[in-house]
């Protein structure tokens, strides 16, 4: 039998195809518990000397994803970061 993109299983019921998830995009941002996306700051691994203290202490923790980034992200991760 020859399968369509939507994959007809034994007893004939249609089940449609999984998202994927990009996991590029699920190892960078985490989900909150309101539905929003965390996501870690940049600038903050590497030349580090000539920042200073100040600068490389607020660029520690993490920060929410803006509103305009996630519907981009919503494509990327359909089930959650």
């Amino acid at each position: 039998m020859r399968k369509t993109a939507l994959q007809v299983s034994r007893n004939e019921e249609i089940e449609m195809p999984k998202q994927k998830t990009n996991r590029a995009a699920a190892k960078r941002f985490k989900a909150t518990a309101s539905g929003g996306l965390k996501r870690g700051k940049a600038y903050h691994s590497h030349i580090l000397t000539k920042k200073t203290r100040k600068r490389k202490r607020n660029l520690r923790g993490t920060e929410m994803v803006s509103d305009s980034d996630m519907r981009k992200l919503k494509k990327l991760l359909p089930y959650g970061a």
